[in-house]
C-alpha cells in the first residue's frame, strides 16, 4: 500500500513524531543556548526518568529500556557532568540513589521554559479546546502505548 506525502497518507506515528521533533530540537536549542548542551540523547533518556524523590540504577534501566550497565555508564557521565549525583538510600543503606544536582535542576527549568513557549505557540495555532483536545487524546492513547509509565508519571516533560 503506497502512501503519497500529503499528510493524509503519512500514517499515525509519523504524525505523532513530527512535532516531537520539532519540539526536542527546540528544547535543546534552548539548552545549549544557556550553557547546558553537553548532554546526548542517551543520556537525556536517563535523565529524565529520575524521580523528584531519586531513583535507582535499576528502576532507571527498565524504564529507560537499557541494560543496568549501559544506564550505569550513562549515570556516570551525567555525574561526571554535574546534573546528577549518587546518595544512600533512606529506606535501604545498602542501595544507592541518583538525584538530580542543583546544575540539573537549573536544566530542568530551561527545559521546562521553552516547552511551555512551544506549547503556547502550538495553542495559538490549534486554539485552545483543539490543544486541549489533543492533550487529552494522546493522554488516553498513552494509557496502551506505555502503560507502565502512564501508571508512574512524574510529569517530567
Amino acid at each position: 500500500m503506497a502512501e503519497d506525502a500529503s499528510a493524509e497518507g503519512l500514517n499515525i506515528g509519523v504524525l505523532l513524531y513530527l512535532p516531537y521533533r520539532a519540539m526536542d530540537l527546540r528544547v535543546n536549542e534552548a539548552a545549549t543556548a544557556a550553557g547546558f548542551g553537553d548532554t546526548t540523547p542517551a543520556q537525556l533518556r536517563i535523565f529524565q526518568r529520575i524521580a523528584p524523590e531519586g531513583s535507582r540504577l535499576t528502576d532507571l534501566a527498565e524504564q529507560a529500556q537499557v541494560t543496568k550497565q549501559t544506564a550505569g555508564i550513562l549515570v556516570d557521565q551525567l555525574e561526571r557532568l554535574g546534573y546528577v549525583e549518587r546518595t544512600a538510600d533512606p529506606h535501604d543503606r545498602r542501595a544507592r540513589l541518583i538525584r538530580i544536582t542543583e546544575r540539573g535542576h537549573a536544566s530542568i527549568a530551561v527545559a521546562r521554559a521553552a516547552i511551555a513557549e512551544i506549547e503556547a505557540e502550538w495553542a495559538a495555532h490549534l486554539g485552545s479546546e483543539r490543544m486541549s483536545q489533543l492533550r487529552g487524546t494522546l493522554t488516553a492513547l498513552r494509557e496502551i502505548a506505555n502503560p507502565e509509565r502512564s501508571s508512574a508519571s512524574r510529569g517530567r516533560q
